[in-house]
């Protein structure tokens, strides 16, 4: 018996197909099934022969080479280049103690939390979810680069997408191209991923410039842009109300 956690594909290694996706508690498979044991002295006892020198060998079990994967299981999957603040909003957010600092791939590791609704949401939102966050993803990095690729997989259970866009002065791209590559990187890894329903967060709002960039990345993009600071807990609870409606709507589904 070996146990792993919840959200575990195994796969057949040398054959290279799923055998199982252990996404519920409790679920369990048998891979290999275990030979006949063999029959012991006692088997072969009589009241005349009472310790017989005799025995069966048992048969041999199957073997088989596996490979296991982890996805993890989360509601809302946080993705954006490296140092958009994710890290920073996960941590502002939940519990969760993921690694900060003000320079790139920080995050080495997925990371969850748990999200609880505001105090000011009333009846009709969830009142929670869980939050994923994984690796800054760079151009590329469906195809190797950097290290996002690595855990894109950890956001293919995700029901919710949240786009996070560096907006500051301090950003090393422009918004739009910010999230034009970063949209790329999502659907090259899988067009059925990418289609679902996504929201996008312009984070670091902190000045007027952050704003107007803001502002800009909506226009072209034609779609609503929640502006954010997790640094000042700005626009926080607004976003989270729309994350736990859309949820709850994923949920009911």
């Amino acid at each position: 018996m070996l146990k792993v956690p919840r959200g575990t594909v195994v796969h057949d290694a040398d054959r290279g197909n799923v055998l199982a996706d252990l996404d519920t508690v409790d679920s369990r498979i048998e891979i290999a099934r275990g030979g006949k044991g063999g029959r012991g002295n006692k088997y072969f006892a009589t009241p005349t022969n009472r310790t017989p020198r005799q025995c069966e060998p048992g048969e041999e079990g199957e073997e088989r080479d596996l490979r296991l994967v982890l996805k993890l299981i989360a509601d809302v999957g946080l993705v954006g280049l490296p140092n958009a603040g994710k890290s920073t909003l996960l941590s502002v957010l939940s519990r969760a103690r993921p690694k900060i600092a003000a320079y790139p791939f920080t995050t080495l590791e997925p990371s969850l939390g748990i999200v609880e609704a505001p105090a000011t949401r009333g009846e009709g939102y969830g009142r929670s979810f869980v939050l994923a966050d994984i690796p800054g993803l760079i151009e590329g990095a469906a195809g190797g680069k950097g290290l996002g690729h690595r855990f894109l997989r950890h956001v293919e259970r995700t029901r919710l997408l949240l786009y996070c866009i560096d907006c500051s002065a301090e950003a090393d791209q422009d918004p739009l191209e910010a999230y034009r590559v970063v949209q790329g990187e999502v659907e090259a890894y899988s067009k059925e991923l990418a289609s679902r329903p996504s929201f996008i967060a312009a984070t670091k709002i902190e000045s007027e410039a952050a704003e107007e960039r803001a502002a800009e990345l909506q226009a072209a993009l034609s779609l609503p842009v929640h502006r954010i600071s997790a640094a000042m807990h700005k626009g926080l609870d607004l976003l989270i109300g729309e994350l736990l409606r859309a949820v709850a709507a994923s949920r009911d589904a």
